[in-house]
């Protein structure tokens, strides 16, 4: 089964709106007077209805490996766990990061952590 590895948008005027998580609603004003939404996360994609249409941009766990690893989205306070939030691109983690998620996440979903196995994989056969 395919899971959502990221909820994306582009509006016309080139806005990228991105659902980070469940019920995280997002929306702007385009250029072009319509106000467009995104929301859902990785669980489902919730979208409005415009007269312009938006381009569709979410990446699910069936693409190529390296358009998943620049969509799979990780949120993390820093080694300190003091830092404001930032998501990064699972690409941009420590292999040591990843190590320590799949020890320590024990709730993710199976299809999160094998995401993140293959990303290890990805590494050790491109070293």
């Amino acid at each position: 089964m395919k899971h959502i590895v990221l909820n994306r948008i582009k509006t016309p005027d080139g806005t990228v709106l991105i659902s980070r998580h469940r019920h995280d609603y997002v929306t702007h004003i385009d250029a072009n007077g319509e106000t467009y939404m995104v929301d859902g996360g990785t669980d489902y994609l919730r979208r409005n209805v415009n007269t312009e249409p938006f381009e569709e941009q979410s990446i699910y766990t069936d693409a190529p490996h390296d358009e998943i690893r620049q969509g799979f989205f990780w949120g993390t306070r820093g080694k300190d766990g003091n830092q404001p939030v930032e998501f990064k691109p699972l690409k941009e983690l420590d292999t040591a990061h990843i190590e320590a998620i799949i020890q320590t996440q024990s709730h993710l979903p199976s299809w999160r952590i094998e995401v993140l196995k293959a990303e290890l994989a990805f590494r050790k056969k491109n070293s």
